[in-house]
């Protein structure tokens, strides 16, 4: 009985660890949406990517100016063309962070230093940006 219980609380302990570890990996590679209106004030090594579809940049929810845009499905052939940012910060945005999670992950294992801009032009428009 006491191998069961010290054979769970193991299993507990390493269990705590590595939802912590993971959360706090995924804590690092995103950004929301006022802390990247913030950064494109004063980052001038910030690039901004939007994964969407190109009808959803003339959606309602509109798009940022300036940004580059590579739909998420043409990302994995065309991350070469990000190599011209990889000493910059690269926020990824699409409609409300999930597409730009995966896109964002792909990035960074291209060693690109980018970040996800967690709910996306929802959240943007929500905060009247």
């Amino acid at each position: 009985m006491k191998k069961i219980i010290t054979g769970g609380l193991i299993l507990l302990v390493v269990g705590l660890f590595s939802f912590y570890g993971y959360s706090q990996s995924e804590g690092n590679v995103n950004m929301t949406v006022n802390e990247l209106k913030e950064q494109m004030g004063k980052n001038k090594n910030l690039v901004i990517l939007d994964v969407r579809t190109k009808p959803e940049l003339i959606s309602e929810l509109g798009h940022i100016e300036g940004i580059i845009h590579i739909p998420v499905q043409e990302l994995g052939q065309r991350v070469k063309e990000l190599d011209q940012y990889k000493g910059k910060e690269i926020a990824v945005i699409c409609r409300s962070g999930n597409r730009s999670r995966g896109a964002t992950k792909l990035l960074i294992e291209n060693g690109h230093n980018a970040k996800n801009v967690t709910g996306g032009m929802i959240d943007w428009r929500r905060n009247g940006f």
